[in-house]
């Protein structure tokens, strides 16, 4: 059985409205699970940060420990030096980065097979 593949979403963070922010990269991650991807959400914890708050040090190395355990990585659009550190984190490690939602599908189908998961 084919293990489904995991998608780190990198996007911006502080840069603009942290809400919105949040809230695309829920939606990216929405997106990527109906096509059967296993999306991991960074930014999820500003739920976290809320309630125990951290330096960014703390979250930029929890993210990073999170970023080896997934297969690639999907970049939301806008200003961000985190995100850019994470595409770099992946391109170092050999690991796909993508721009967009069509180019992350294109792989899969050339790489694992008819679809995710």
């Amino acid at each position: 059985m084919d293990s489904k593949i995991k998608v780190y979403i990198a996007g911006p963070y502080t840069k603009g409205d942290v809400v919105i922010n949040v809230r695309k990269a829920i939606t990216m991650g929405e997106v990527l699970a109906s096509y059967g991807f296993v999306p991991y959400i960074p930014h999820l914890t500003f739920f976290w940060h809320l309630v125990h708050p951290h330096e960014a040090d703390f979250w930029y190395e929890y993210d990073f420990h999170w970023l080896d355990c997934c297969d690639c990585l999907i970049r939301i659009p806008g200003e961000s030096e985190g995100a850019d550190k994470e595409m770099h984190r992946m391109i170092n490690a050999g690991k796909p980065v993508f721009l967009d939602l069509v180019s992350l599908v294109e792989w899969y189908k050339e790489n694992r097979g008819s679809g995710p998961g």
